[in-house]
């Protein structure tokens, strides 16, 4: 293998590694804790034969997976077009600067290819510089705007007609 990353698809048997990856990313953002079921809840959606999730696994060169990103197909309502939304990046503090955060982006834009989507799009906090200069080596465009999330309780309320 050598120094060389490897890039591949998550498999079935990695889903515990992509939800410790995950813990470890909600704690890096300082985010709010995610279900105790992760797994139960994602494993069905991102291995289900008509999914339109991929998530593609960095492993350093003794092989462990040391990141992750995760993608999902989705429509641009201005640009009337599908894009690759790259939803998360992440990579083990003791991962970074080998080269497996840009062999990662590598990735995306293979699998974007692969889809036939001619962009990739994605988002990162404002207070995440080395992201920030990470996405701008990489001659990224950055958008200033700001991503809501507005909850909405489940109910058996009447459809939309």
């Amino acid at each position: 293998m050598g120094n060389t990353p490897v890039i591949r698809r998550a498999r079935v048997g990695d889903l515990p590694r992509l939800v410790e990856l995950i813990h470890e990313h909600v704690a890096y953002e300082q985010s709010a804790p995610r279900p105790a079921d992760l797994a139960a809840r994602l494993g069905p959606r991102l291995f289900a034969e008509d999914s339109r999730l991929w998530v593609l696994l960095a492993a350093n060169a003794d092989g462990t997976v040391a990141g992750y990103a995760a993608c999902s197909a989705e429509f641009a309502f201005w640009d009337a077009r599908d894009h690759l939304h790259m939803d998360c990046l992440y990579l083990a503090a003791t991962a970074r600067g080998q080269g497996l955060g840009a062999a990662l982006m590598e990735g995306v834009a293979q699998l974007a290819r692969e889809l036939d989507l001619e962009q990739v799009q994605w988002q990162t906090p404002d207070w995440n510089e080395g992201a920030i200069r990470f996405y701008d080596r990489l001659g990224a465009a950055s958008n200033p705007k700001l991503r809501y999330a507005l909850p909405v309780e489940r109910s058996a309320a009447t459809s939309l007609s």
